[in-house]
Order: structure tokens, then sequence, then C-alpha cells
């Protein structure tokens, strides 16, 4: 039976129906948003998955091109790996989702979530976490749902809820939040230098919809009736737990009480391995779940001496930072590097910079041929935690961190036209304590800093923990990875001292109460401003240039229509232009000129070879050219690229002589006058008098001397006679001896040589 709701919610009608497609999956939600479709189904496997320690729950995000009316770019039109954007969407949805299935389920559970058509201004990211929870509540899976998923926006000081992607390109904000009814569960944001009360107000706003979105959902599974089924959950055996806690808690402490990570994990592995050998034989055959009962016991430790007694494991205080060391210029030959060290957590990040040609070309359902000239990858290597595996791809979690800390970055760059790079920051975590996202925030900065990138502010990251017991709390700064583990909220806040560029929040617990959330952001913005301190006082402000080892970059404006003088047919212009030069040649459509070098004397010679292929030549302006023909009448100059002109060797030099022979030669460098420009575009030039300043009537030839060999000269007289009357300001009228030489006079306006 098909079963349908639906709801008007911030000016859109949000539409889910069940029982027509997937039926076979456990759940499935065929969701309408305007002309946006999303299908999404949750199936479970029959029976749990047996050793393992955890819940297995696979979330993914399915791209197709159909969707917006595209085929595929590249040579591979099926599709391969998941883009970025569909990663960081998987992560979206499995984020708020995994908090609210029973605690102890091993149940293999898989969410898909396809969008079938894309409409701009309903952007499907959201509404598949909406899809997914729904999918998940009509079905027999276990589910402590639903949740309800909202975008909020920023145009000019209001707030728009769901924006269409070409408002959130607008928009100061861009926030995700994800929750339950009673609280929030997940929060992913970026932002231009967002004040921590105006987040708070978004969240409030959004929350308000989340609750109607779930009361859609709950009404949906009141017509679909579903029984949730009964699956075994994998718990400690409570006896088990309280004779651990009995007989061992003093040694669990004394473990966990270790400011060095290393030691205090070789202490706790030893201690768990203890109490196996001691339980044992009390309950035989039960090794795997005593050991699960350990770690439990050793996870409530550590909550009850941060709650109750306020004592962390390396005996800070709950607002305390670990010892920060900031670094710079590490790595001699990269264009920029800084090391940000925080505890035993150390993030390496180089930067390299490059033409804007080598941006990174994406091509989702929302963005074709779009560059991305910005990019920030995360490497997180096993040495890093001391273990060892094998070296793959990145990850989720990798491709999730660098997304983060590029998005906490992003707002303080400068634009590509006052700094046309493309630029790559590579942080490679050196050693994880918890945190290693932020760091890569912090050694961020310090590379674009040490590498001349006129950043407008120092960016800073901070992630913040908490742990509750009981009706108490206790919120934690700079959090280490055993307090992570055993915590209930990870919560990443970057920004500036004005204000919050990015945030990630990710609940253990089912929802964070505002009090508590607004109590963390402040907590974290001191710390914040805490950590810019520490990064000012080794490099206060960007270093004024680029490394030597940085390529320089010009950049040319011409007229658009001007490009194909530049490219030459088939290319060969611009071909030899960079086989010249070595330089780097990047032209836009709309005639911006990039030319990269690293020498930067060859980015100059670049750039003056193309400005001079689209010079207009101008009457009275000096150039330097060489020359390339001499005739009887004078000598050929081209003085800028492909432009000639003529010198007549009346204005070779003063006193004038009898040939140009005596003066120049093919392939002698000459300074030259633009003296005339005739109505047929034919240059004329001189060589003479440019120490004074231009006057037309320059382009009067002047009197040629006597005995220049010539049988008549222009006006048809002889030697000595008096030259024939002729208008101001032009030369002599060919004769007929010169015919063929005038002929091969320049007769189209600047018409490059062949």
């Amino acid at each position: 039976m098909i079963h349908v709701v639906e709801r008007e919610l911030a000016g859109r009608t949000l539409r889910l129906e069940t029982g027509k497609v997937a039926k076979q999956a456990n759940g499935a939600i065929w969701l309408t948003c305007g002309d946006t479709i999303v299908l999404a189904t949750a199936t479970m496997s029959k029976e749990p998955r047996e050793g393992i320690d955890f819940f297995p729950l696979t979330c993914d995000y399915e791209e197709r091109k159909y969707t917006v009316g595209r085929i595929p770019g590249g040579y591979v039109k099926r599709g391969g790996r998941p883009s970025e954007k569909a990663v960081l969407t998987s992560r979206l949805i499995d984020r708020p989702l995994r908090p609210l299935f029973p605690a102890g389920m091993r149940n293999d559970v898989q969410i898909i979530a396809m969008p079938l058509s894309v409409d701009m201004e309903c952007p499907p990211d959201v509404l598949s976490i909406v899809a997914a929870s729904a999918a998940l509540t009509v079905s027999n899976i276990p589910f402590n749902g639903p949740i309800g998923a909202v975008r909020v926006g920023r145009i000019n000081g209001e707030y728009l809820i769901n924006p269409s992607y070409d408002q959130i390109e607008q928009s100061d904000l861009d926030l995700v939040v994800a929750g339950t009814k009673q609280a929030v569960l997940m929060i992913e944001a970026g932002a231009k230098f967002v004040k921590e009360e105006d987040l708070l107000t978004a969240i409030d706003l959004a929350h308000e919809v989340i609750k109607a979105q779930c009361d859609l959902q709950e009404a949906l599974a009141q017509q679909v009736g579903t029984q949730k089924a009964e699956v075994p959950l994998f718990l400690p055996d409570p006896e088990i737990l309280r004779i651990i806690h009995e007989r061992m808690d003093n040694a669990i402490r004394q473990a966990i009480l270790n400011p060095d990570k290393a030691s205090r994990e070789n202490a706790i592995e030893e201690l768990k391995a203890e109490i196996v050998a001691q339980l044992a034989p009390e309950f035989p055959e039960r090794e795997a779940e005593i050991a699960e009962a350990a770690e439990k016991a050793i996870k409530e430790q550590v909550r009850n001496l941060v709650v109750n007694e306020h004592i962390r494991p390396d005996g800070r205080a709950l607002d305390e930072i670990r010892p920060i060391t900031c670094e710079v210029g590490l790595l001699p030959r990269v264009h920029g590097s800084g090391m940000f060290t925080r505890g035993q957590t150390q993030v390496l990040t180089a930067l390299t910079l490059g033409s804007v040609s080598e941006a990174q070309m994406l091509d989702t359902l929302t963005e074709e041929d779009e560059r991305k000239r910005y990019m920030h990858y995360y490497n997180f290597p096993p040495y890093s935690v001391g273990e060892v595996r094998p070296l793959r791809g990145p990850g989720r979690r990798e491709i999730g961190h660098g997304a983060l800390a590029e998005r906490a970055l992003l707002p303080v760059l400068p634009s590509e036209e006052e700094f046309p790079y493309a630029l790559l920051l590579q942080s490679e975590v050196l050693e994880s304590n918890g945190s290693t996202s932020m760091a890569s925030v912090c050694g961020s900065t310090l590379a674009l800093m040490d590498g001349g990138v006129k950043i407008t502010a120092p960016v800073a990251g901070i992630a913040m923990g908490l742990m509750t017991l009981d009706d108490k709390y206790a919120i934690l700064t700079d959090i280490q990875g055993m307090e992570d583990f055993s915590g209930d909220m990870d919560f990443k806040v970057a920004g500036t001292a004005e204000g919050i560029t990015a945030i990630q929040l990710d609940c253990k617990i089912q929802g964070l109460p505002r009090h508590v959330m607004q109590e963390a952001l402040e907590q974290a913005r001191r710390a914040r401003l805490f950590i810019l301190d520490k990064i000012r006082e080794v490099i206060p402000e960007p270093r004024p240039h680029l490394s030597k080892y940085a390529p320089s970059i010009f950049t040319i404006e011409v007229d658009p229509e001007k490009i194909g003088d530049i490219i030459g047919p088939g290319g060969k212009t611009i071909k030899k232009i960079i086989a010249d030069t070595g330089a780097q040649i990047d032209i836009q459509q709309d005639g911006k000129i990039y030319i990269m070098a690293v020498d930067q004397e060859a980015g100059k010679k670049a750039a003056e070879t193309i400005q001079s292929l689209v010079a207009e030549v101008q009457v009275g302006q000096i150039y330097t050219g060489r020359v390339t023909r001499v005739i009887g009448m004078g000598a050929f100059v081209e003085f800028l690229h492909g432009k000639e002109g003529l010198v007549h060797v009346s204005h070779l030099r003063v006193p004038p002589v009898r040939r140009p022979e005596e003066v120049v030669k093919v392939g002698d460098e000459i300074t030259v006058r633009v003296i005339e420009v005739d109505s047929q575009g034919r240059v004329n030039l001189s060589a003479i008098n440019l120490d004074q300043p231009f006057d037309p009537s320059m382009a009067r030839r002047h009197e040629e001397p006597r005995g220049t060999g010539r049988s008549q000269d222009r006006g048809g007289h002889r030697g000595g006679s008096a030259p024939s009357q002729r208008p101001a300001g032009s030369l002599p009228a060919p004769s007929k001896q010169s015919a063929e030489e005038e002929e091969s006079l320049p007769k189209a306006r600047f018409r490059p040589r062949r």
C-alpha cells in the first residue's frame, strides 16, 4: 500500500511517500521538494556480524548526472569513485543517524540516498538526511529517531531556511543543522566571520523546522504501522562490569592519570590483559566479553574523573590548552611551510602556488566545469598513532577533515584578482593525540603567512569535548584522544578574532542542549584567541614577498578580439613564446592572460612579447626594434612583434647619408620614433632627434644629399636641382626605379610579417 504525507515548510512543500518503489528494502522513501526527488533506502542484515565491537552502519550518497540532464565528463561515462561532494554528503547523513541506534547493535545497516532529479532551488544533500531518517522511521530497523535536517543561510542580515544554490553563493553563512525534536545532534557550517550569538540564532531557527520535519515522519510511520524488529544487543554483562569496578578501579585510575599518551595506552593495555586473566576462570569462554567490559569500565572512570573531580588524564584544567609551539620556514624549497604542535598532536603543512590553470576542475551535480583554486588535503599516516597498516588512498575521514580545514581558511584568502594563483595546502599529521583537523587549520595559517599570501587575518581552530554523568556535565577545551573516545561530543570551531569561519559538531548522545552549546562556543572563542596570540608571536603578518622558488605571475588584460593574434595560426605564435621564455601562459576568454614563470625575467619577457603583439602603434612613441630589410630608400625595422615601419634614408642619421647600408644592416638593433601612420596604414619611422620632443613636422623628409647615385629624385629633377613641391608631412612619391621597393611597404594596418 502506498502512504503519503506532505507539509509546507519554509515556503516549499515537502512530500514523503513509501510503498511504491524499492519494496524489498526494509524501508524506502520517495522524497519530493520542488523538482528535487530523492530516493532513500534502509536495509538491515538478518543476523548480527560476529567478532566486532562496533555498530556496522554504512551511509552512501549516490550521484547520477542524469538528475541534472548531463552526461558525465571525462573518458569514463559510467562513473567511478564518488566525488568529494558525495563523500562529504555521505558523512553528513551518517553523523546524526549513528547515535540513535541502540547501543550494542551489531546487525549491518546500509543507508543509500540517491537523488533522481535535482532542482537547483532545492539542494538534495540536506533533503537526503531527511529521506534517510524517514526510511529508517518507517522500517522495522531499531532506530530512536526520527531526525530532521535544515540548511540556514544569511543575506544582508536576513536568515533563509533551505536557500537555493544561488542564495548560498551570496550568503555569509552556510549552516547545516540536524537533530531530533528534543535537541541538536549535528552541525556543519562555513561562515564569513559570524559571531557566536548569530550562529545560535540560526540554530534556533533551524530547530523549529526540524521539529516540523520530525512530526511529518512520525505521521507517516503511524500510517505504515511497521513494528520494530528485535535484534540482539551485545552489551557488557552488568555483573562482570560491577566486579571490575570493585577490584580494579584504583588500578584503572592510576593507568589513566598519565600525561604521556604512549605510556598511558601501554599501561591500559596491560591492565586490560590483567583484568581478562583474573576474570577468565570465573567466566569461562567469555574473554571477549570481559575485555569489552574492561573497556567500558575505563571509559566510565575517565568520565567520573572529569565530571565529578574535574581531573583530566593529563592533569590539565577543563579549559586549559596543551603547550603550543609554532614554527615556519622549515622546508626551504617549498613555497611556504608551517608546523603546529599542540601537546602530542603535530601537523606540518606545506603550501604550493601555481597558475590558475592548475586549479581543480569540478564536475558534480551542481558544478560543471567550475574551478577550485584553493585546495586543502589532509593526510593521516599510520605512524602518527604508532600503528602499522597499508598506505591507501584517502578515506572518508581524511576527506572530511581536509574539507573542514579548507572551509575554515577560505574567507581570509585574497581574491583571484588580487592574487592570481592556485593554492594547494597539504597537511601531514606527524603525531596524533586528538584534534588534528584543527591543528591543520593552524598549520595552514602558518604556511600561508610564511609563503607571503596576504590573508586578511590568521585563523585558528580548537576542538571542544563534553562529558555527562547523571544531571552533571563538563565542557573540555582542546580534547585529546582518550577524552574524545570516552566523551559525548566532538565540537570543532575555527575562526579569526572577528568571528567564526567553520564549525563541526558531532554528538554521541541523543542531542545537545542549547545552554551547553552556548557555553562550549564561548569557551572555544577564548581558546581561539589564545592560539591566535601564539601564532602572531611567531609570524605577526604575512611575509612581504613570495618565496624565491615560487613562480612569478604577471597578469595582462587584452581585448578579447585580439586573443587570436596572440595564439597565432595553429597556436604557432603562443607556442613560440612559451618555447623562447619557458613561461606557462594561461589565456582566459575574457581577455585576462596569466603568465607564470619561476624565472622572473623570463616572465617579463613573455609579458612584453604579448603586449607588443596587441599594442597599438602610437605616433610620437619611441621603440627599440630590429632591422629586417635594407632597401635603396631606407631600412625596414620591426619595432613591435610582427609590426614593421620604414626609416627613410634621410631619417637614419644627421648629417644624412647616401645609402642606408652606410648606417645599418639586417639584424641591427635600432631605436626609432613613429612619425607618421599614413592613410594606407603604413608606418614611417625616424632614428634622429629622439632626444627632442616630437613635432609632427618631423614627418617631412630631410633633403637628400647630392650624389646619392639615384638618376632622378622623386620630383623628376636630377642631382642638384630644386626638389619638387609636395604636401608637408608626406614622403616623396616613388620613382620608376623604386616602384618595386615601394610595393614592399606594408599595405595592411599593422599586419604581422609572414
